[in-house]
């Protein structure tokens, strides 16, 4: 919840008003969802929860990203309440409307990886025991949590009324290839089957384009 604190600061502090009812809605579509994920994981599945909340990255070149990926939010996050206060651009309704829907859409995504992989830790790493998985949404893509996570951010700044907020997104295009890149080649060297599965499912983000 400290992440969503300061991610309410970092919209409506900008702003200069809580009279934003684009964040509003924003921050409701992620807190409800993420509640009912949080209540299932503490009571079905407490060894997935605590690999989501592992931050000490082992691979150099993803503390690299990590820290890269730290600009990029804040800059993300930034520029809409900014945007807000000085209206710069706004975005008409049914834009919002429609980046909202894929905002949720891509934390469906998120909720169908962790039901279909245990091992989704927040971190790259391989451990004992842990198998391929192909089923569900690693059918369609090698990485689907990071095609969720570039619905959700990508389209978070229309779905807060801003199209100058959509300038850093080339930058969380870039940070998330970077990162499958580097995961892929981790995945290859230490997880059994790996190798084989990148030749049947051939898109890494998002299908027909990479």
């Amino acid at each position: 919840m400290l992440v969503i604190a300061i991610l309410g600061a970092m919209l409506f502090l900008p702003a200069g008003t809580f009279h934003y009812w684009q964040a509003w809605v924003y921050l409701a579509i992620l807190i409800i969802p993420m509640i009912f994920v949080m209540i299932y994981l503490i009571r079905k599945d407490p060894e997935l929860l605590e690999r989501r909340m592992r931050m000490r990255e082992k691979e150099t070149e993803q503390r690299t990203i990590i820290k890269l990926s730290y600009v990029f939010f804040v800059v993300a996050f930034l520029i809409p309440g900014f945007d807000k206060r000085f209206g710069w651009s706004s975005a008409p309704l049914e834009v919002i409307i429609i980046a909202d829907a894929m905002v949720l859409a891509g934390y469906m995504v998120f909720v169908l990886v962790l039901r279909e992989n245990r091992y989704a830790s927040r971190i790259i790493e391989v451990e004992q025991k842990q198998k391929v998985i192909t089923t569900g949404p690693y059918a369609v893509v090698r990485h689907p949590m990071y095609s969720g996570a570039l619905l959700m951010y990508g389209f978070s700044p229309l779905a807060l009324g801003s199209y100058w907020g959509m300038i850093p997104n080339a930058l969380l295009v870039l940070l998330i290839v970077a990162r499958i890149r580097n995961e892929e080649e981790v995945l290859k060297q230490k997880l059994e089957g790996y190798r084989e599965y990148t030749q049947k499912v051939k898109y890494r983000l998002a299908p027909g384009i990479w």
